[in-house]
């Protein structure tokens, strides 16, 4: 199965805010600065979004958000993740505005769209208090069958090994934590999987053995581990996604992120993939950045 694929999801949010049920546990969330119609700002950023990722051959199914109960509506790829061998999974959402998001007509859309034969809906699991929260919890290494999962709040390990065993992938759960001791709560702004190689922050993996075990796998994939700080992590520099259109492959960035990356960084990278900043800046004080704004879609093999 490809790493990669040339279309995604994305949700333009009319009425875009900072979510105050997640600013518990995540870190790299922040108010907005007063005097900025942040959701002005917001439909913008994601308008010219989608404007640059079509200018580069990706394919966009854009939604429109005109509510105003969803501020995280923006974020799709944690409420649901597509699969090339037919499945669509619905997951289940720590904070209970963002159950919301599950919406009814993307769910159809994709269905009827792509042809996927297999609806698995974890999302019942909310009643017991056991979240997965999509591809912000996991980072799928499809090729080799390797779901990567930071443990947290948004990632029991129960659920992720029912997942796995599903879908027949190998779970690789670790600790993963701010200089400060707060576990990092979503995987993807720690790391990325790309089809040559990982970005990641391993410093902040701190168990000694959990870190061994994290590089072992990475290089038993053969991919190139691309080492971030954890002040690049901060800016967002694990938060993107590798694209592939027509044969060539983009990595979708924010500029926020790209302007961290050292220029030998950029030059490995560059072996790769053509990187595709896009600014994104207002959306990143919700506590995600580009990465978090595009579900995936994998078509049915």
């Amino acid at each position: 199965m490809s790493q990669s694929s040339d279309t995604v999801v994305m949700v333009r949010p009319h009425h875009f805010a900072s979510n105050p049920e997640t600013m518990g546990d995540n870190a790299f969330q922040s108010l907005a600065k007063d005097g900025v119609n942040i959701a002005e700002a917001a439909y913008n950023e994601v308008s010219e979004a989608v404007r640059k990722l079509r200018e580069h051959g990706v394919q966009v199914h854009l939604f429109e958000d005109e509510t105003t109960a969803m501020p995280d509506s923006v974020f799709p790829n944690n409420w649901f993740s597509t699969h090339a061998s037919g499945e669509l999974v619905l997951y289940p959402m720590y904070c209970k505005n963002r159950r919301k998001e599950r919406r009814p007509d993307i769910i159809e859309f994709l269905r009827s769209q792509y042809g996927y034969h297999e609806l698995i809906d974890f999302s019942a699991q909310e009643n017991d208090a056991v979240f997965l929260e999509g591809t912000g919890s996991i980072v799928f290494d499809h090729e080799h069958k390797l779901a990567y999962a930071a443990r947290s709040k948004r990632m029991h390990e129960s659920a992720l090994k029912a997942l796995c065993q599903k879908l027949g992938y190998e779970p690789v759960a670790f600790d993963a934590t701010s200089r400060d001791g707060k576990p990092v709560y979503h995987t993807n702004v720690l790391m990325t999987v790309g089809s040559d190689f990982v970005m990641a922050s391993v410093e902040m993996i701190r168990d000694d053995n959990e870190r061994r075990r994290f590089v072992g796998t990475v290089a038993k994939s053969r991919k190139a581990l691309v080492e971030l700080t954890e002040e690049q992590i901060e800016h967002f520099a694990g938060n993107t996604l590798e694209l592939a259109v027509d044969g060539s492959k983009l990595l979708a960035i924010s500029s926020t992120a790209y302007n961290t990356l050292s220029a030998d960084q950029i030059k490995v990278l560059e072996q790769w993939v053509t990187l595709v900043p896009i600014s994104v800046p207002t959306i990143e004080l919700g506590g995600g950045s580009i990465r978090c704004m595009l579900a995936q879609v994998f078509k049915v093999i």
